[in-house]
């Protein structure tokens, strides 16, 4: 028997008819999220890797298409081009420069906050709007991301355009929005491929579901709506497959360097199963980026502090209004909101939580809309229940009570850390609870409206002291310095990164004296941009025995300024020490620079890491042999030759050990390295250093000189 529950109320104010407070609170969230995201934006570390592409992107268009690490075309970046694009025509406008190339990324995060807070509205009035941007502007691992220069900001505004155009659509029975929202899912598939269409079947099954349109138009308009989707989908990958291979770099992340290998294998399944580059799966699935894959991983110490604050919250909210909705009818706009952002957050949930591929915790910041959705329109829906029903009257105390509970078990795992923040919050909590169900009944409204922004004031109390460690630098760990692995809050967490708060002296995601988690000196790491990440600065091998495969370099944090540019700040690969940790040397620089002799190609060497952060400091192309991930079969001894013999390439870096590994048995590295140390001129480290430290790890690669008469 369907229980009698008292159908959901209507908004409490019609969107055409917003109360007084209703625009200055959105104003003043998106301040206070502008300021989160670009305080002290110049000293903060940006990727050196998609900071070299987006450089490279600048001085070739056809760069700028492929995505292309380096100006010369030799490899792309393991991700489709789509945000290096925006990226780099914001620089190719205003300079080369940190600010120049974080604007469109900060002006996409702001853009994120505006629509969520506009399709909330619409269902679920004005304070639901502004509760969900706001729990959306503090997410700590949003805040984090959104001040670096990875893919994922444009991806979660695609993906958060994509469902509010789609809920409009159910709303209006109009095709264009429908059309609209699969456009945007299209162009998020080529930021990150597969990530994004996590949501799609969410917004499959409301418009389905919910739409008042008959069956035979539904099928037209879905049809219509997935040749829009696979067109914006797939165009990118359709243009690289016609161009010959001879004439388009090799892309990265894929075996076979197509476009269409890298979408199924390294940025599809491979992330879910693990392999293709990604690690191997089992139980320690993630790369160690993120703790041990299962269902309760987005909990654990390493991305509790960074996503799931408000997740409890969030669910009790969903189920509740779902359970409100029960008898209202099909076409409910309200049961359809909660039904795509409740799958939304379930469907981003289990994938990264059961992911055995690489799993960064910045990959949760897909997780925040669904999540601040549902606290601000769920819980808008139980404080009506609260207030009309006494059989509801426990539910939303309960759903604070548990929220405040997780906020103090989160903060109590960073020991130290502001350690008056987690008790403020429980009394404020408790007090609020009370006032709430003190002054529920009778005409004490402004009484209970105090109580319930007591309430969300130490709801938020937590997130938003993560939040603020990053622009402020007072996480102790992965607020500073940047790029690969950007994470909020101080250190908890035991994965890659120093968890929570990122890594150590090399910045968020940094490894401070090339020693990885556990002591080990020269292992490997999973990397986002690739699968195994070349080891640190401080002695550690790439498989076959290279020792680090970097440029000799210093360690300072900031990567040179490029001809005409204004400098940026650059993270490097995410290791310390070496170019790894910091800008290539300079004298490096200037040494290979006078002896370039018209080559296209400034040096080769065998990692995207290395070669980025040679791109960033000295403005010219940098081959990477063996791309991020070391698997890339881009270099062949053959091409080598070609190059050499050509005058397109003079200067090779070889490691103390070789490069030998990297592209598994094939012997391919084997093979380049013999035949460099066999042909080559090794350059004595005197020639480009004014100062020798046989401990350094610049002595454990060489140089090699190579001109057409070396090519038999």
């Amino acid at each position: 028997m369907t229980p009698d529950l008292p159908p959901p109320a209507p908004p409490a104010a019609a969107p055409d008819k917003a109360p007084r407070w209703s625009l200055p609170a959105l104003i003043a969230i998106m301040i206070l999220a502008a300021v989160l995201y670009a305080w002290n934006l110049s000293g903060a570390g940006l990727n050196s890797f998609y900071s070299a592409a987006v450089l490279s992107g600048t001085q070739s268009w056809k760069a700028w298409f492929f995505g292309s690490l380096d100006a010369g075309n030799f490899i792309t970046v393991d991700k489709p081009p789509f945000a290096l694009m925006v990226m780099g025509l914001s620089c190719r406008i205003l300079g080369y420069g940190t600010w120049q190339m974080m604007a469109p990324v900060i002006a996409a995060a702001l853009g994120t906050i505006w629509i969520l807070h506009s399709s909330v509205k619409r269902v679920f009035g004005h304070a639901a709007a502004a509760v969900a941007a706001l729990v959306l502007a503090l997410t700590p691992i949003t805040v984090a991301i959104n001040r670096d220069n990875n893919p994922d900001t444009l991806l979660v505004l695609l993906m958060v355009g994509g469902a509010a155009l789609a809920l409009r659509a159910v709303r209006t029975d109009r095709l264009l929005p429908l059309i609209g929202s699969a456009v945007c899912f299209g162009l998020a598939f080529n930021t990150k491929m597969l990530q994004g269409y996590i949501a799609l079947p969410a917004v499959f099954a409301v418009y389905v579901y919910a739409s008042r349109l008959g069956w035979k138009k539904k099928v037209v308009n879905l049809c219509l709506a997935a040749v829009a989707l696979a067109v914006s989908s797939f165009w990118w990958a359709a243009a690289v497959s016609l161009v010959p291979a001879s004439s388009r770099p090799y892309i990265g992340g894929s075996t076979d360097g197509t476009a269409w290998n890298l979408i199924m294998g390294y940025n599809g399944l491979g992330r879910i199963f693990g392999g293709e580059g990604n690690g191997g799966g089992g139980g320690g699935g993630g790369g160690g980026f993120s703790g041990t894959a299962g269902l309760v991983r987005l909990f654990n110490d390493t991305l509790g502090g960074q996503i799931s604050w408000l997740i409890p919250f969030a669910a009790i909210a969903c189920v509740g209004g779902l359970v409100l909705c029960g008898r209202a009818p099909r076409t409910d706009v309200t049961r359809a909101a909660l039904v795509l952002w409740g799958g939304w957050t379930a469907l981003h949930y289990l994938t990264f939580a059961m992911a055995e591929g690489t799993m960064h915790p910045y990959y949760t910041t897909a997780l925040a809309p669904g999540i601040a959705a549902l606290c601000g329109g769920g819980g808008v829906l139980l404080l009506r229940a609260f207030r009309a029903d006494r059989r509801w009257v426990w539910v939303l105390p309960a759903a604070l009570a548990v929220t405040a509970l997780w906020s103090v078990v989160l903060l109590r795992r960073a020991s130290g850390w502001n350690t008056w923040l987690w008790p403020a919050i429980a009394v404020v909590m408790a007090l609020a609870i009370a006032g709430l169900l003190v002054f529920r009944s009778g005409n004490r409204v402004r009484l209970l409206a105090a109580s319930m922004v007591a309430a969300i004031v130490a709801a938020v109390a937590g997130p938003a002291a993560y939040a603020w460690s990053v622009p402020s630098g007072s996480g102790g760990g992965g607020g500073m310095g940047g790029g690969t692995n950007p994470t909020a809050g101080p250190s908890t967490g035991s994965g890659f990164g120093g968890g929570p708060g990122g890594g150590g002296a090399g910045g968020r995601g940094g490894f401070g004296a090339g020693e990885l988690p556990g002591g080990q000196a020269g292992g490997q790491q999973q990397g986002d941009s690739g699968g195994q990440m070349t080891p640190g600065g401080g002695g550690g091998e790439l498989p076959g025995g290279q020792s680090g495969g970097q440029a000799p370099g210093g360690a300072g944090e900031r990567g040179g300024t490029p001809p005409g540019g204004t400098g940026v700040a650059t993270g490097g690969g995410g290791m310390g020490g070496g170019v790894m940790g910091g800008g290539a040397s300079s004298e490096l620089v200037a040494y290979l620079e006078k002896h370039q002799d018209g080559a296209k190609w400034l040096l080769a060497v065998s990692s995207s890491q290395s070669a980025a952060q040679l791109i960033v400091s000295s403005g010219e192309p940098v081959i990477s042999m063996w791309g991020w991930s070391g698997s890339d079969k881009a270099m062949t001894l053959a091409k080598l030759k070609e190059l050499v013999k050509k005058g397109e390439l003079h200067y090779v870096q070889l490691g103390g050990g070789g490069m030998g590994g990297g592209v598994g048995d094939s012997g391919v590295s084997s093979a380049v390295t013999a035949w460099v140390q066999e042909n080559g001129t090794a350059v004595k480290e005197s020639e480009y250093s004014s100062t020798t430290d046989s401990s350094s790890t610049q002595n454990q690669s060489t140089i090699y000189r190579l001109d057409a008469s070396d090519v038999s």
